[in-house]
């Protein structure tokens, strides 16, 4: 069985109620919610909230709710992976043993049904534990700067003067969605085992939002993707 999670707490500080706030038209949760369902790959696709009515919005949108999440996963120290591993646990109680589990954030709008489809298609192909969207760093950390007191240098000097394309490419999480061997994901309590293969994507699909410049930017991205695709 494969069950796709959007965690979706109500606690936001930095931008308020961020999870069901309006993104280009509709509530950035539904994105997610969304393109799980159209993807079709999801045997169940439900929300993760201690928060009625972000509950309410992703039913409206299609999501169950089967369980309520607890104080404990639901505060502000709260980990992701302790949010996904209570619910393995809370399915377990009404006898549901989900192989496959896929935690999607919920202020995710670059994720579509495609690109969940193809890591689904990279997860059997490779044989990996885990799939995540990744996005190449636009500069090379290898020339990074250091501060010291009023100057700057570099943390790796004998890196100045190489050719930017002749260095490793570095990448970082896209901040989009996790798809998981549930069993492993349970075992390394971790959502990036192992053997995580990565999908690449582009820098224009890829987004943190952190603050209101953020998502003002995330906006600008997300038209310009939607143009791009019509």
């Amino acid at each position: 069985m494969k069950i796709a999670v959007i965690t979706a707490r109500g606690g936001s500080k930095r931008i308020p109620r961020k999870n069901i706030k309006e993104f280009c038209g509709k509530p950035i949760l539904a994105y997610s919610i969304e393109a799980a369902l159209k993807s079709g790959i999801f045997d169940e696709v439900m929300i993760s909230t201690e928060d009625d009515e972000i509950a309410d919005l992703a039913i409206k949108y299609g999501a169950k709710f089967p369980f309520r999440r607890s104080e404990n996963t639901a505060g502000d120290h709260a980990m992701t992976i302790d949010v996904m591993a209570e619910v393995v646990e809370q399915y377990k109680k009404i006898d549901i043993a989900p192989d496959i589990v896929c935690c999607i954030y919920p202020t995710a709008p670059f994720v579509t049904a495609e690109k969940l489809i193809k890591a689904s298609e990279i997860f059997e192909s490779t044989g990996s534990d885990s799939v995540i969207p990744v996005v190449k760093f636009s500069f090379p950390p290898q020339r990074c700067f250091v501060i010291n007191g009023n100057y700057i240098d570099f943390k790796w000097p004998e890196n100045e003067f190489v050719r930017s394309q002749d260095l490793e490419p570095y990448y970082h999480d896209a901040g989009q969605f996790y798809y998981m061997r549930t069993d492993v994901m349970m075992r390394e309590h971790t959502l990036v085992p192992k053997k995580t293969a990565p999908l690449i994507l582009d820098e224009m699909e890829v987004q943190d939002i952190d603050n209101m410049d953020d998502w003002e930017i995330a906006e600008i991205k997300y038209k310009a993707m939607r143009k791009k695709n019509e």
